[in-house]
């Protein structure tokens, strides 16, 4: 707990404090001018990237929920197949090729990075609500079916709660992968962490590069570090 509340505060330290590290950015890079991003602020910057992410995570989780669901039911176990080849091919596509059919369809901005993120993100979730409710142990659901609960409520109070570790997994890859992916929503006009990182590279300003870079990596860890916090509790919970 330590660890991510010091995590959070550098976070928000470096978010909010940049304009603090131009001296360093000066000495270590004294061609650029100005040497700290400046045309949108970082704080403006993470809260547009963290709403795409979100957005596009939740998207992709209750896609997900809902597909896993279906193709572990007896009526939906003919699809499982299916439904594997499709995230897979989902997850294989490069979101640059996403991006690049979206855009005529959806324009330029968060519309496009937000379809991107979604199909990207979607694999590792399904993948994942499939195992947690196939590794249930068969006599849990036997005990459940003997104390007279209905398939909807097993898998609402039996299925779900025990495969909820599992799933969680498979958002938190998804959602840390995603961080990173949102950078190039930034090439398609949509506002990210990835706009300081793709101006620099564009007008050959490595310190812009670094510090958005600095920003997405950080963002990234304390994200993986509260899920992990989360994965513990629902592992606790689930041993109660």
């Amino acid at each position: 707990m330590v660890a991510l509340g010091l995590a959070c505060v550098a976070l928000v330290a470096l978010l909010f404090g940049m304009p603090l590290l131009a001296p360093l950015f000066a000495w270590g890079f004294p061609d650029v001018e100005p040497p700290i991003f400046g045309f949108q602020s970082f704080p403006e910057l993470f809260l547009s990237h963290a709403a795409i992410v979100a957005t596009s995570s939740l998207a992709s989780t209750i896609a997900a929920l809902v597909l896993g669901i279906f193709v572990t039911s007896a009526m939906g176990r003919d699809f499982r197949a299916m439904l594997g080849a499709i995230a897979t091919i989902g997850q294989t596509f490069p979101p640059v090729a996403v991006l690049a059919i979206a855009v005529p369809m959806l324009g330029y901005g968060e519309r496009p990075t937000f379809v991107a993120l979604a199909l990207y993100g979607f694999l590792p979730i399904v993948a994942n609500v499939i195992a947690g409710i196939e590794n249930v142990p068969e006599a849990v659901r036997e005990a459940a079916r003997g104390m007279g609960l209905t398939p909807w409520q097993i898998l609402r109070r039996v299925e779900l709660p025990l495969a909820a570790p599992v799933i969680l997994a498979g958002v938190r890859i998804s959602v840390v992968i995603n961080i990173g992916t949102a950078t190039i929503g930034s090439t398609v006009g949509a506002v990210t962490l990835g706009t300081p990182i793709i101006d620099g590279l564009v007008a050959d300003k490595l310190p812009y590069v670094i510090e958005g870079a600095m920003v997405v990596a950080l963002f990234a860890v304390v994200t993986d570090m509260a899920f992990e916090r989360l994965d513990r509790y629902l592992r606790l919970r689930a041993n109660v």
